[in-house]
């Protein structure tokens, strides 16, 4: 399982003083990169090659905010979810107890320029063989 850590940044909380809901799809969608590049797939050279990955769907479960200065790390793995769809299941916890304070599950595809979905090799190498 690939896992990426990161720290709060005092601007991503709100007035409650935890981080604002909206700030924890960033930190998705930046531990989904970091996963790719980790396991030799980069997005950037996909997109010049034609090969655009697009989310089509996000699911987030909150289960307790965090905070400012609050180190956690984001677990990633992915499903195939049918043909052409891909399931990132994430998870974000706090790295100082491992509690679990987001669950997340992003459905991506592959699109060709022309914009016909399609199915891409390059993630086929990264399915978890068991289940999550």
């Amino acid at each position: 399982m690939f896992k990426y850590e990161m720290r709060v940044r005092d601007y991503e909380c709100d007035l409650q003083k935890v981080v604002n809901n909206s700030v924890y799809q960033n930190y998705l969608e930046h531990a989904r990169h970091e996963f790719l590049l980790a396991n030799g797939v980069d997005f950037a050279e996909l997109a010049e090659k034609g090969v655009n990955l697009m989310v089509i769907r996000v699911e987030l479960d909150f289960k307790k905010p965090l905070g400012s200065q609050d180190d956690f790390y984001v677990t990633v793995e992915v499903q195939k979810e049918s043909r052409i769809k891909y399931a990132f299941i994430q998870h974000i916890y706090h790295k100082e107890d491992d509690r679990l304070m987001v669950s997340g599950k992003a459905i991506g595809l592959a699109v060709s320029l022309q914009g016909r979905p399609m199915a891409c090799p390059e993630l086929e190498g990264l399915i978890a063989t068991e289940p999550v």
